[in-house]
């Protein structure tokens, strides 16, 4: 009597136990077909195993685990004997989506490459660069000096046929007349923090 009611008392313990054990991340990756050809597996092979080697660990088992904790304890085993194959079809699973994604940027590539380029504004004949000795290290950019030269010379962005800013120089290109006003204009004006050079450009 006295068994059967310590036995009646520890049911509900064990029911927790495996209700928690039940909860861990672990096991909500693991499905029941993988739990289960596991188990397939590791029977076969206890099989094959030497009865006397298993019985001496069956009786430390016995000795250090309690008889409604069992279950539970079989059940973690079995959970991390079965991580290792969890953790490699992982690791085919993130290589393939790395090679896919590898694939998807070389496709992504190739279409730009396929796709044609935009057409550069046409210079007319006659037209001038002219070299500045301002670029990006002083925080000029295309933008900001096209802004400038219209306020300054007059004209519009379509009378700027290109603008090209290096680090500490730039080129501008625009008709002879428009690139020699810029050049008395800008000549000694202080283009961000820096006192401008401007002349007409050998290249």
């Amino acid at each position: 009597m006295p068994n059967t009611h310590t036995e009646g008392k520890s049911k509900p313990e064990n029911g927790t136990i495996m209700e928690n054990f039940m909860e861990k991340e672990e096991v909500k990756g693991l499905s029941e077909e993988e739990l289960t050809s596991r188990i397939a597996s590791l029977m076969q092979s206890m099989k094959s195993s030497d009865p006397e080697e298993i019985e001496r660990v069956r009786a430390i088992v016995k000795k250090n685990v309690s008889f409604f904790e069992r279950s539970a304890f079989a059940a973690y085993l079995l959970m991390n004997a079965a991580k290792p194959a969890r953790q490699e079809r992982r690791k085919e699973r993130e290589k393939a989506e790395k090679t896919e994604r590898a694939d998807k940027i070389e496709k992504q590539e190739g279409q730009k490459e396929q796709e044609p380029q935009k057409a550069e504004k046409a210079i007319p004949a006659g037209a001038k660069t002219i070299y500045i000795d301002v670029g990006k290290m002083k925080h000029l950019y295309p933008k900001d000096l096209s802004k400038r030269l219209q306020a300054e010379l007059g004209i519009t962005r379509d009378d700027i046929y290109m603008i090209r800013i290096h680090d500490k120089y730039s080129f501008v290109t625009m008709s002879e007349e428009n690139c020699q006003k810029a050049i008395d204009k800008l000549t000694g004006q202080d283009i961000n923090g820096r006192i401008a050079k401007v002349a007409f450009s050998n290249k």
